[in-house]
């Protein structure tokens, strides 16, 4: 750990010159890697300054650089003193002292409180990559991650044997699971079709619900993400950060976001009954795979995926204006992971998609692009924002009120299914969907053109 240590500052003290970080100014560099806080503090107002793509690339090339030299030094002096304390405020000193307590009692299952400056040094890392995209430094990253994991593998006890002794881990509860609705119009299914049959169903530019393509996963059986002792495994005790949707849909106007650890997200929102929707907290539409390559290793990107699909032939209306999906060199991954309840509002993506369902139950319903007009698709909004890609519809409505706001929709035709584990679902690009928990669910999207 030493040499990685020693690595790592030297690296940060020494930068090409074709590296974006000297867009900064001069007297800025000088204090890296010796004075990291400023230097966060300082590229954190820069992130605010702009939108997030257009953040000058310096700014977040010092946000990173910055962040992982604070936590090179929070693991130098951690190694050093592994029960002293870090440099965390009075106040969190005294949190963290009651979880101390509270988690050294027989059988709990957590973060353990001889190693809160591993806590610390894990939250400044990952800010770095939610925040900053961990710009040029995702392997550097990733690398001192690795290491604390190994660190923790060998001073303290395993959550899944810990987890033993605490039974309610083992499974989410079964008390999560809602009955979903009768299927009436069915979306027409196969039995891990072959490349060339599926190419051929491309063309009908129809959906495909894909059974037993998913049986040589190991995240369906033996690295199981039903467990979620494994998940807090994969996720440094559960101490990584994660975005995390609070709300029932983004399109509800209480809808809002945060940032927490997995394990605060599993105790919060998948271990128990949350009856209120506006409470619901939804990790949603996030690369957890690059943030987390443990886990990407459990999973592997279906074949289907490398085809060449036909073009959207209907192009809603709305959408004129938008520029064109870059063309992808590699499927995009995204990790979609809550409770029961959760709803991904009536949209369209960019993108071909393959969506894979690793834990629990979706009812999921498809609209063709040929029913765009009949959707009811939003505009422009405040902040000119094109959000052209949802419906202003909640399609499971009371049919008497959205008849009454939109007419046209109760004629929309559309098709319909249950998403179980170990299945696929292909949604041709531009096909609006509408997708809700039936039980805590952990799905996989892979978008590809």
């Amino acid at each position: 750990m030493q040499q990685l240590l020693q690595q790592t500052i030297s690296s940060l003290s020494t930068h090409d010159f074709s590296d974006p970080i000297h867009d900064c100014p001069a007297s800025v560099l000088s204090l890296l890697p010796s004075h990291p806080d400023p230097l966060i503090a300082l590229a954190h107002s820069k992130l605010h300054t702009f939108p997030f793509d257009s953040v000058p690339t310096c700014w977040r090339r010092l946000y990173t650089d910055a962040s992982i030299a604070k936590a090179v030094a929070l693991i130098a002096n951690g190694l050093a003193d592994p029960h002293g304390r870090d440099d965390a405020s009075p106040v969190e000193s005294q949190k963290r002292k009651r979880g101390r307590d509270a988690d050294t009692r027989p059988g709990s299952v957590g973060m353990s409180g001889d190693h809160y400056w591993v806590d610390h040094a894990v939250k400044v890392l990952d800010m770095a990559a939610i925040m900053a995209g961990a710009a040029g430094r995702v392997d550097m990253i990733d690398g001192l991650l690795s290491a604390l994991q190994s660190y923790l593998d060998d001073t303290a006890p395993s959550l899944l044997k810990r987890q033993r002794l605490q039974k309610e881990w083992d499974a989410f509860p079964v008390a999560q699971h809602k009955e979903g609705p009768s299927v009436q119009y069915p979306i027409q299914s196969a039995i891990a079709p072959s490349m060339q049959a599926f190419e051929t169903h491309m063309k009908t530019a129809q959906p495909l619900a894909i059974k037993d393509a998913l049986t040589h996963w190991p995240a369906m059986h033996e690295r199981p993400w039903s467990s979620p002792a494994y998940l807090l495994d994969k996720t440094l005790g559960g101490r990584r950060l994660i975005p995390v949707e609070v709300g029932r849909a983004y399109t509800d106007a209480n809808w809002g976001q945060t940032i927490i650890t997995f394990k605060e997200f599993l105790d919060r929102y998948m271990m128990s009954n949350i009856a209120d929707p506006s409470k619901l907290g939804y990790l949603a539409q996030h690369d957890l795979f690059a943030q987390i390559p443990s886990l990407r290793s459990d999973i592997a990107i279906p074949d289907y995926c490398y085809t060449s699909p036909p073009p959207l032939k209907h192009p809603s209306s709305k959408g004129e204006g938008k520029p064109p999906p870059p063309q992808l060199d590699e499927p995009l991954l995204n990790a979609w992971f809550g409770p029961a309840g959760t709803v991904s509002p009536l949209h369209t993506d960019p993108y071909h998609n393959i969506l894979c369902q690793v834990v629990g139950k979706k009812y999921i319903r498809l609209y063709s692009p040929d029913q765009t007009d009949k959707l009811y698709p939003k505009g422009v909004e405040n902040g000119g924002v094109n959000m052209s890609n949802t419906s202003e519809v909640d399609a499971e409505a009371a049919s008497e009120q959205v008849g009454a706001d939109y007419p046209l929709f109760r004629q929309a035709e559309y098709v319909e299914t249950i998403l179980a584990e170990g299945e696929c679902l292909y949604i041709p690009v531009g096909w609006w969907h509408y997708v809700r928990s039936l039980s805590v669910s952990f799905s996989v999207s892979f978008w590809w053109n």
